[in-house]
């Protein structure tokens, strides 16, 4: 902790207590603050505050952004051109998706015709190929006047 090269112990060394030296009141001086900045560096501004004090230092303006530039309004007929040209989108949009609805639902209510057909034609068929209709429950054949029945022949 000590430096071995001390001649004495740290216990005998003699203490130097340093006391701040108190600072004179501050002189009220009205210097303007510098108004601009150039290349170069300014000069030191001092600004005298409401309580006495006094603050030194360099007079920086703050940078001033660069002006923007008015935009022109929108005319109303730019605006009323705009939403006409939205809602003429909109509205065929709507047409497109209703044309490909209807041929959708026409396509639907074809298939359902064509299935009734089907079902509707196939019990036809069943009822008149079906050997119910007859008298003994066999399959008729007319050949020349003649009658065949379960491979019997009537003449």
């Amino acid at each position: 902790m000590y430096p071995d090269h001390t001649p004495h112990p740290p216990n005998k060394r003699a203490v130097e207590v340093h006391h701040p030296t108190p600072l004179p009141p501050a002189v009220a001086v009205s210097a303007p603050v510098v108004p601009g900045q150039s290349g170069t560096v300014p000069a030191v501004a001092s600004i005298v505050l409401p309580d006495g004090r006094v603050v030194t230092g360099y007079a920086i303006n703050p940078v001033q952004p660069d002006p923007v530039a008015t935009k022109p309004a929108v005319s109303r007929a730019a605006v009323n051109v705009a939403l006409g040209g939205i809602g003429f989108l909109a509205v065929c949009g709507g047409l497109i998706l209703l044309t490909s609805f209807i041929a959708a639902l026409t396509a639907f209510i074809t298939q359902l015709i064509t299935l009734a057909a089907v079902i509707f034609g196939g019990w036809i068929a069943a009822q008149i190929f079906s050997a119910t209709g007859h008298r003994e429950g066999g399959t008729t054949v007319n050949i020349r006047k003649a009658v065949i029945k379960r491979n019997k022949f009537y003449g």
